[in-house]
Order: structure tokens, then sequence, then C-alpha cells
């Protein structure tokens, strides 16, 4: 198992309610396919360093997760069809 960061950027249009759902559907993701969530931040709306789909604001997530070596390619494949993420960057932490 390792330890990787999650940092995610949420549509900013998104409502409260919705938001949390999707934050909460990405950590079912990682518990269901046997990882772990060690810890979630939001930071909140932000701002871009460049427009991106025509916005200049996006919701930062950053989470912490440990998870076995193939787990990483899953999630982001289950963020890249989302419409509601704008982008997203998994980065494995060093041991």
């Amino acid at each position: 198992m390792n330890k990787y960061e999650v940092l995610y950027v949420i549509d900013p249009n998104v409502e409260d309610e919705p938001r949390k759902e999707l934050i909460d559907r990405f950590s079912g993701i990682i518990t269901g396919n046997g990882g772990t969530v060690d810890k979630v931040e939001e930071w909140g709306k932000r701002r871009l360093a460049y427009p991106i789909n025509f916005k200049n604001e996006g919701y930062y997530v950053l989470l912490h997760m440990t998870a076995a070596p193939e787990f990483p390619r899953e999630l982001e494949r289950n963020m890249q069809i989302s419409d509601q993420i704008m982008r997203y960057l998994v980065t494995r932490l060093a041991d």
C-alpha cells in the first residue's frame, strides 16, 4: 500500500450539497477499492492561474489516501469522466 496525495478542482458553479456528495463519492470509491482516506481538506474557492473552460475560479480539495499501486489509475478514470471536475492531480508521496 502506497500513500498518495490527490488535488482536484471542482467547478465553482456546483452548489454546496452536490459538491459534498461529489467529495463523498470519491472517498467512497477509494474505500470501496480497499484503500483508506487519511485526510480531506477543502480549501474552498480560489482563483485559477489561468482560465479553464472560461472560468477564473475553482473549488479546491486536497485528499490524502493510502491505496494499492494500481488504484490511482481507476481514481483518475473516474475523475476524468466527471463533468464537475475541472482538473486533478494524483501524486505518490515518498515513504
